[in-house]
């Protein structure tokens, strides 16, 4: 599968295109992140784990009794799943790891650039950002976090996707206050040179 066909697939399962493939991915990893917010990840891997295993079991017994009397020799149960090829391939760890270590050089350099304050005005952004980010995490523990994010990403697409022209309005009023403000605040501070767009 190309990065093409996964992207597509992606956009698929986020704008609700298939409701019952997507209602599962979003259930199950809804369920997943709220189990983790009330259990430990020890005690929700081994809870899930005992729940599939009961269910391959009994599966299993049950096919086997089946099988008896009905006197057929059909098998395993899970014959195609056990003899798929499950197996990631070297050329695929490579092509993600490159991927990985090309986004992770670039957040490096850039967190040096504002650490060491090569751009005066992109290094008090980013102190202010920090600064508002001591009252989300006052507020929220990460966990809930990625919870919020979880759904916003599985609701937003479909809410933007509905009233885009009303979004777009407002998101354009509220980007030209905000360059209005950056403008004024560059004007003042001594040194800071204008970011040309």
């Amino acid at each position: 599968m190309d990065s093409t066909q996964w992207k597509e697939q992606v956009v698929e399962l986020l704008y609700w295109r298939d409701l019952q493939r997507t209602g599962v991915c979003f259930g199950a990893s809804l369920f997943l992140l709220l189990s983790l917010s009330v259990c430990s990840i020890v005690s929700v891997i081994a809870y899930i784990s005992l729940a599939l295993l009961s269910v391959t079991i009994s599966f299993r017994i049950y096919k086997g009794i089946i099988q008896a009397v009905q006197k057929s020799e059909d098998g395993h149960p899970f014959k195609m799943y056990l003899e798929q090829d499950i197996a990631i391939s070297s050329d695929l760890v490579h092509k993600y790891s490159e991927l990985a270590l090309a986004r992770f050089n670039t957040l490096v350099k850039e967190l040096r650039r504002l650490f060491l304050v090569e751009d005066l005005v992109d290094s008090l952004k980013f102190a202010v950002l920090m600064w508002l980010l001591t009252y989300v995490g006052g507020l929220f523990n990460g966990l809930t976090l990625i919870i919020i994010a979880h759904i916003a990403v599985f609701t937003w697409p479909v809410v933007y996707e509905k009233h885009q022209v009303q979004i777009d309005h407002y998101y354009e009023l509220v980007n030209n206050q905000v360059k209005d403000v950056m403008k004024k605040i560059q004007a003042k501070i001594p040194g800071a040179k204008p970011k040309t767009e």
